[in-house]
């Protein structure tokens, strides 16, 4: 078998292996390398087995709460982590072999190994110096693995791993990264989780459902920073009417170890420090692109803050070499990643009218408990660029589903242009918002304005409904209210 290809793809999380995909599609002899197992982070270690985790806190709350249904449940309701983690694991399981097949499907070569860029076009793969996670998912002895690759074309699609401070970098026992977090082998009873972003909010949402007494420290003003600060605030008085304990403009200064606990000094910005025991601390401060070891150097390929510079289209400063995905920078989230892939390929292909991605339009979703979910500017974005906007308000608590749902804790927020009438933002905060919000960004794809949106016709009774009454109030339009 030739070792020379179109277009080698290193790394098989979303975007690497959707790339594959597309790839192959459009005529382009592929190969994807992979070290580890196939679909990455996200199908492994993160969207998609956090999601199965959630569930189970989720059957778990209504459980707890089935008297305010008219149900009475014969028994205790009780978690078992060991079961819990399983279904997590088995969901992932799944998955990772259902990319294999979408390999085979299209006639996509995998070279199981770890690639380094010895020139360019061209790829040196080693052993695989990591081992492989799951047990149920060995690597498949085949032909394809170490040894010299050729492709007119190599993309770099290696992914994030979590960030680690100074002085209290993750152990694996008592401070866990969502690695250890995703997988415990006992249920602790305290924990305090060190950053608000999506992936602590949801660990800490998940640990609380199952007893966990949670501590989330958040160094900016609001929890998950980058969401519109009505929306934070809204979802954090849930969240503590749920029992967790936030606290905001403060760090996480010490971690003293002790033989089975945490000691975290937590100074705040006035300088006072407190100290909170817990039996496990979970960092959560971001993650960093995978640059190291893949020979970028060598090559002299650009980078900036720990992430590979790249154009619109995924080209880097190197003829031949591009990379997307969490290595090419913000936002670093999965669909982000399989469209700019897409966007790379078909521009490497040749398509016309092939467009660089607007960053502005992908959609941000937290799935705790609220959920959480928007896309474009938040109000104080908009008013920084100056702009004169309309904001719409409408609450879960005036709408029919919501309230048959026993889930009318929420709100949908939308943002447009007073001059011209274009959707600028859309904030959510409630039940399945994270369904929700695909509305809007579809939207602001087609250049939706107010008017639009206003004669479309949504079911009722419905969630969705609350999307149109948002847009109605913006306009003093608003009908059930």
């Amino acid at each position: 078998m030739s070792n020379a290809y179109d277009v080698i793809i290193i790394g098989s999380g979303p975007g690497g292996y959707v790339t594959a995909i597309r790839s192959a599609q459009l005529g382009l002899k592929t190969a994807i390398v992979e070290r580890e197992h196939l679909g990455g982070i996200c199908l492994n270690w993160g969207c998609i087995p956090t999601k199965a985790l959630l569930r189970s806190a989720e059957i778990l709350d209504h459980a707890n709460h089935a008297k305010a249904y008219g149900l009475t449940l014969n028994g205790t309701m009780t978690a078992d982590v060991k079961d819990v983690v399983a279904r997590s694991r088995g969901v992932s399981a799944r998955l990772n072999g259902g990319v294999g097949f979408l390999m085979k499907k299209n006639k996509i070569d995998v070279i199981w190994g770890e690639a380094k860029l010895s020139k360019p076009g061209e790829i040196v793969v080693g052993k695989m110096t990591k081992p492989v996670v799951e047990p149920q998912n060995p690597v498949p002895k085949g032909v394809l693995g170490e040894g010299t690759y050729t492709a007119k074309h190599i993309i770099v699609a290696t992914g994030a791993r979590p960030r680690a401070l100074p002085g209290i970098e993750p152990d694996g026992k008592l401070i866990w990264t969502y690695f250890e977090a995703m997988k415990p082998d006992f249920m602790p009873k305290s924990l305090v989780v060190m950053g608000s972003g999506a992936i602590g909010i949801e660990f800490a949402s998940f640990y609380r459902s199952m007893g966990v007494d949670v501590t989330v420290v958040e160094l900016m003003p609001n929890i998950m920073p980058v969401e519109d600060v009505e929306i934070s605030t809204f979802a954090r008085k849930q969240l503590e009417k749920r029992g967790l304990k936030i606290i905001t403009e403060a760090k996480v200064s010490k971690v003293e170890k002790g033989a089975n606990s945490i000691t975290a000094h937590v100074e705040t910005k006035d300088g006072k420090v407190q100290t909170i025991t817990a039996d496990r601390l979970i960092s959560a401060v971001g993650v960093q692109g995978n640059i190291e070891n893949l020979g970028l150097e060598t090559l002299g390929v650009k980078t900036d803050r720990g992430c590979i510079v790249i154009d619109g289209y995924g080209k880097t400063n190197v003829p031949g070499l591009y990379a997307i995905g969490d290595v090419a920078g913000p936002p670093m989230l999965a669909h982000k990643a399989e469209h700019e892939g897409v966007i790379c390929i078909e521009k490497i292909a040749g398509l016309p009218n092939v467009h660089p991605m607007d960053k502005a339009k992908i959609p941000g979703c937290t799935y705790c408990n609220p959920q959480v979910a928007s896309v474009g500017l938040t109000e104080a974005k908009a008013k920084a660029e100056g702009r004169e906007i309309r904001v719409g308000r409408y609450s879960f608590a005036a709408n029919g589903k919501a309230i048959a749902l026993g889930e009318d804790q929420g709100m949908i927020k939308t943002i447009f242009d007073k001059k011209t009438g274009e959707l600028l933002g859309a904030h959510m905060v409630g039940a399945e918002v994270t369904e929700l919000i695909q509305g809007f960004v579809v939207a602001m794809n087609l250049e939706t304005t107010e008017e639009e949106l206003m004669h479309t016709i949504f079911p009722h009774p419905t969630l969705s409904e609350m999307m149109k009454e948002s847009v109605l109030d913006a306009y003093g339009r608003v009908l059930n209210a």
